[in-house]
């Protein structure tokens, strides 16, 4: 049993106290004055002072750095302070982007509630595969995704007459692409104005960024004479915010099971701490669901008894559909605490009102891209002093709170301060590949906020060259790389859209892709006889060929059989992952015929649905070593089947092709198929040369 260090215990608690300073939180739509009218809601908010200070410098600068503390309601107010004062009238529009979808239906939910509208009228939103926008849509919220693919249809984004960038400092890649781009429209577009939004932000080097130099022509005497004048320059406005003070409790030992733990804690604040909802971190859906499933079981076994609380347990992660995640927002039954289990998407685009209790599990997953291994991995590892920050800022927005942490005081000083922005741990191909598609050809010396390393952008178009998206002369390919560009999906999996013509089987890729978008398809039970009858129930879509397959099996089966609750839990089926699906195939295939890709299916053969995926996953090809170990054929880095892959237990098949790899103790291949190398060969001659002799 692990126990917690008392803040009193602490020699430096006075410092501690304070954990989330006012430069490293974030804000977003909880409001504490929520019983009182919009009118005095808003006007109790921080940034209410400094409204008309805010319209000013928006007026004077092109580019406004709003640095806001947590609470101070810049996320909500600042998109009605531009509509209140004539910004997006005469057909333009005022666009807010936001990292995570999630963030942006809560926030445009939100505005439209205080506006008095419905979404769709003045206030819409626009994510991937969903929107709700009009003609009368004046205030749009999107993700940082979704402007960027505007882009291709609109490079200067004429339409749009403010910009605000919200959740900077979680440096996403999107993020970081956008503000380079938007850089450069602002030099097409003077009048545009430019808003970004943040709380963890170094606003100087962000005013550099945003501040370029010209030099002047020849003078009168022929001699060059350079004279360098500023252009754009931002202006940096502080909101102070108000918050309340987050204790801070430290594990006294470390904890060898941070999933355990959690749980443990969960049950210590239900018995001993007076009402409030907890915020538990963990890093992904796995644990998640794995940390929920347990809480159940605990709530189910104390619901008679009147001395501990009632539960309602929740999960909250990027595999949900949007309803489920927006579950968390509401209010508990009376007399019952709730309990959100949740991954890293709570730490900062979302505030979750009656947040009492944070729990870290002090660790994130996070995808590190190996260039020399070309592997795209997901890893966990230990998060940054602000992200430790960030989380138990969660905890302060009602009342004073309390942040339990699963490490030592000793080990958070030994973090990294920030997190490395994704820019430069990421495979970039779907990013070089946007800017190709965008006009933009000298992709080495893009000025991005943060430069990526050259190695991964080398890696990146070779990449795109195999997928023959360009061409040698790195331009994009008429229409393939087009077309591939067309689509929000991984650069790999949108070739394997296209090729779906040539194979006659568009219909099965699409469901195979939109499969391949949610977390998991099947609940996996870990312990008891529930693990024995999921084990038993997967055989019956488990397909010879792989895991690709079998997401098709049990797309197809729950095409027919999805209405019915029993059948889902009888095969053990996350139906919520499912429902999903079918929404993300649907739309997948008005794109492609949209594109001129016709609806087609192979009609029960397999061939040239295996076909098809080995024409475009053949750059993450495996091949068995004759010592017993999966290899990768370009690195020879030594690959593992994952668990929970249907090829786990079966006997190792020579060639295979992979999703993705997930890091833990080891390289572990997702989304395997079996593959014939002489298609290889035969379907990508001009990346493999010979692979049968090896």
């Amino acid at each position: 049993m692990f126990k917690f260090a008392k803040p009193t215990d602490l020699p430096d608690w006075k410092e501690e106290r304070p954990d989330f300073n006012s430069d490293e939180v974030t804000s977003f739509i909880f409001n504490p004055h929520r019983s009182q009218s919009i009118e005095n809601q808003r006007k109790r908010l921080p940034i209410f002072e400094n409204r008309d200070q805010f319209l000013y410098l928006l007026e004077t600068h092109q580019f406004l750095i709003l640095i806001g503390e947590t609470g101070s309601g810049k996320s909500t107010q600042v998109p009605q302070y531009l509509l209140e004062s004539g910004w997006g009238c005469d057909g333009k529009t005022i666009v807010v982007t936001q990292p995570r979808r999630v963030a942006v239906l809560s926030l445009a939910s939100r505005v439209a509630d205080e506006m008095g509208t419905s979404l769709g009228q003045t206030v819409g939103y626009s994510i991937r595969f969903d929107e709700q926008i009009s003609n009368k849509t004046r205030l749009k919220f999107v993700t940082d995704g979704v402007l960027l693919r505007e882009m291709l249809t609109d490079p200067l984004l004429k339409k749009y007459c403010v910009i605000m960038v919200d959740e900077v400092h979680e440096r996403s890649l999107n993020t970081d692409i956008l503000l380079s781009l938007l850089k450069k429209i602002a030099k097409k577009r003077p009048e545009l104005r430019l808003i970004i939004s943040s709380a963890t932000l170094d606003a100087e080097e962000l005013k550099n960024y945003f501040t370029w130099k010209t030099k002047s022509a020849n003078d009168e005497n022929g001699s060059t004479e350079v004279q360098q004048y500023k252009k754009g320059e931002a202006a940096i406005m502080n909101v102070i915010g108000r918050c309340y003070p987050v204790d801070i409790f430290y594990v006294q030992d470390p904890v060898p099971d941070y999933v355990k733990a959690s749980v443990d804690t969960v049950i210590k604040i239900s018995i001993h701490e007076p009402p409030g909802d907890v915020l538990v971190f963990l890093t992904g859906h796995e644990e998640v669901e794995t940390t929920v499933r347990l809480l159940k079981e605990y709530a189910n076994t104390v619901a008679e008894s009147s001395r501990k609380d009632k539960l309602q347990v929740l999960a909250m992660h990027g595999g949900l559909s949007n309803e489920d995640q927006l579950q968390v927002f509401q209010r508990p039954p009376s007399g019952r605490r709730k309990i959100i289990v949740a991954t890293n998407i709570a730490e900062a685009s979302i505030t979750i009102p009656g947040i009492v209790y944070v729990i870290d599990c002090g660790f994130v997953k996070l995808k590190w891209f190996n260039a020399d291994t070309q592997t795209d991995a997901l890893v966990v590892v230990p998060i940054s002093q602000a992200s430790a920050q960030q989380r138990a800022g969660r905890a302060g927005r009602m009342r004073p709170g309390k942040a339990y942490r699963l490490f030592t005081e000793d080990y958070f000083y030994t973090l990294n301060r920030f997190t490395p922005p994704e820019v430069q741990r990421s495979n970039l191909s779907s990013a070089v590949l946007q800017l190709k598609a965008l006009g933009v050809d000298d992709i080495i010396h893009f000025d991005f906020p943060s430069p990526p390393p050259a190695q991964h952008l080398a890696v990146a178009l070779e990449l795109l060259f195999a997928l023959k998206a360009i061409d040698s002369s790195g331009r994009l390919t008429d229409p393939t790389g087009l077309r591939i560009a067309e689509f929000p999906v991984e650069p790999i999996m949108a070739k394997m859209l296209i090729s779906s013509n040539d194979f006659k089987c568009s219909a099965e890729i699409a469901s195979i892709v939109a499969a391949m978008q949610v977390q998991a398809l099947f609940y996996y039970p870990t312990r008891g006889q529930d693990s024995i009858k999921a084990r038993i129930a997967r055989r019956k879509f488990e397909a010879c060929e792989g895991d690709l397959i079998t997401y098709l099996n049990v797309v197809t089966a729950f095409t027919k059989h999805g209405d019915c609750p029993r059948w889902c839990q009888s095969n053990y089926i996350n139906k919520k992952a499912l429902k999903r699906v079918l929404v993300l195939r649907s739309q997948l295939i008005k794109l492609l015929q949209r594109l001129g890709i016709p609806y087609s299916s192979a009609e029960g053969e397999i061939e040239p649905i295996l076909r098809c995926i080995a024409s475009s996953f053949f750059t993450n090809t495996a091949y068995l070593h004759p010592c017993g170990e999966y290899k990768t054929v370009l690195a020879d880095v030594v690959l593992h089947v994952h668990p929970h892959s249907i090829l786990y237990a079966e006997e190792k098949a020579p060639w295979v092709v992979f999703g993705e790899v997930l890091q833990t103790t080891q390289l572990f291949m997702r989304d395997i198929t079996i593959v014939d190398p002489l298609w290889l060969e035969e379907l990508a001659p001009h990346y493999f040369q010979k692979v049968t002799e090896r």
